[in-house]
């Protein structure tokens, strides 16, 4: 069952972040169906927030997507090299989003692996943002898509973690970000053998 539109236009960027693990990512491209459980996600408060593209209502051609009523995508080149696969959240105007930052595969794992050009199934498969967009197909291309659309989408499955499994510790990557930075935004299912270092 498709997860419907209100679940992203909740405002509390942190709930829905958490609420994440455990739902199903799924994409379809070129009529491959490939996707798994969300293990790890990383929020991002907007205006307030000095680690997120939306700082002080930072508003530019890429951030414009983030601005956006919740329930798209938001999908950015990091480094010029990895794709990022956000969820935008929140009211229009709001500019929150969640970046998905691993995945546990379960359908269409040879896609994932030939897209990833792995011989052999190993767990840095879809751990990372970065491995996450490759080996689910994902690039620019889908920045601004619809969560409800027939390409890019999240189910309920009833799979469910307690608070004493989910870890929550501070965001890779954001120094820039000064305090901000060591806020506990980022969320993961402890254990889980595709969460990306160093959380494993």
């Amino acid at each position: 069952m498709k997860i419907p539109q209100s679940f992203y236009l909740e405002t509390d960027v942190l709930a829905i972040s958490k609420a994440l693990l455990g739902k199903y990512l799924f994409t379809s491209i070129n009529g491959v169906v490939s996707g798994g459980y969300i293990v790890e996600t990383e929020a991002y408060n907007g205006a307030v927030d000095k680690a997120s593209h939306a700082y002080g209502n930072r508003l530019t051609p890429r951030t414009e997507v983030m601005f956006r009523e919740g329930g798209i995508a938001y999908v950015y080149l990091c480094y010029g090299i990895h794709q990022m696969l956000n969820l935008v959240t929140s009211s229009e105007g709001h500019a929150q989003a969640i970046l998905i930052r691993a995945i546990h595969p379960v359908e269409g794992i040879e896609y994932m692996m030939e897209r990833r050009n792995m011989e052999k199934l190993k767990p840095n498969i879809t751990a990372g943002p970065g491995s996450v967009a490759k080996a689910l197909g994902i690039d620019r291309r889908l920045n601004g898509y619809s969560l409800q659309s027939d390409v890019l989408w999240l189910e309920e499955r009833g799979l469910n973690f307690s608070d004493d499994e989910i870890a929550a510790v501070p965001r890779i990557g954001v120094d820039y970000a000064g305090e901000d930075a060591l806020l506990p935004y980022q969320f993961y299912v402890k254990g889980d053998p595709y969460v990306s270092k160093p959380n494993k």
